[in-house]
């Protein structure tokens, strides 16, 4: 059904190891949502974007993508991993990292004229369109997280899971590409893993709060002296709409 969710977690648990890292989740993301998961470190993040891949398998309830179970919707996720590990004297080049995102859609690993146009695309989507020639090892790293992000759209996902998108870059970098998520909002549902709390602004939709427990918020606007002292920019924070004090539950990024 068009009103459905796209994806929905219904009383998951999850442990390695008999250690609990998610306990009795349950939360949905509408479509054109563009959604933050946010938490500490080890708070079970990274674990919920890897049970939505059908990457890991819940101990207990279920979870729905695209209206079937997540192995049978991955040609339908894009998804960017926390880490990437490679040789940086590999000469790979940007174009080549974008097309590696159709490699479900390509017949024994050759890519068509049509996947070089949408692997192209993608990367005019994330403003590097003009790197494609250029080698993935010398780019800034702002740039390649762009590149990343281009690959996981180059599967023309309907939902766009990215893990830690805004590591390693300075905060003007960071506010762009808030800016361009926002806009593939407007046509894929886009959930954002990250520590950071400073990516979480006004451009968010929702705020999902990850440490083994899971709470879903609306994104309210934080402003503050220090932090534009701090980070030369107008970053917002994310405040909870409820009070647990008299001056409400807040996050608050901290130097």
């Amino acid at each position: 059904m068009a009103n459905d969710p796209i994806l929905t977690f219904d009383n998951v648990s999850f442990a390695f190891d008999d250690i609990e890292v998610l306990s009795n989740v349950s939360f949905s993301a509408q479509s054109h949502e563009s959604i933050c998961v946010v938490g500490p470190n080890g708070g079970g993040k990274s674990t919920l974007i890897k049970l939505a891949l059908g990457l890991l398998q819940p101990d207990k309830g279920t979870i729905t993508v695209l209206g079937t179970t997540p192995l049978k919707a991955r040609t339908r996720i894009g998804y960017m991993p926390q880490f990437l590990q490679y040789d940086q004297r590999y000469p790979v080049s940007v174009l080549d990292v974008a097309l590696m995102g159709r490699l479900g859609n390509s017949l024994f690993g050759l890519y068509s004229r049509k996947d070089k146009e949408v692997a192209r695309h993608a990367l005019d989507e994330m403003g590097v369109g003009d790197l494609t020639g250029r080698p993935f090892g010398a780019l800034s790293g702002g740039q390649r997280q762009r590149v990343l992000i281009a690959r996981a759209l180059a599967c023309e996902p309907e939902l766009l899971l990215l893990d830690e998108p805004t590591a390693n870059v300075d905060p003007a970098v960071e506010n762009q590409l808030l800016e361009i998520l926002h806009d593939l909002a407007a046509t894929i549902t886009v959930i954002t893993v990250t520590h950071d709390l400073g990516f979480v602004s006004q451009l968010i939709d929702r705020v999902i709060c990850v440490n083994r427990f899971v709470k879903v918020h609306p994104t309210s606007e934080v402003t503050g002296e220090v932090i534009q002292d701090i980070y030369g920019g107008d970053l917002k924070m994310v405040r909870h709409d409820h009070c647990c004090s008299a001056r409400g539950h807040t996050h608050e990024r901290i130097s």
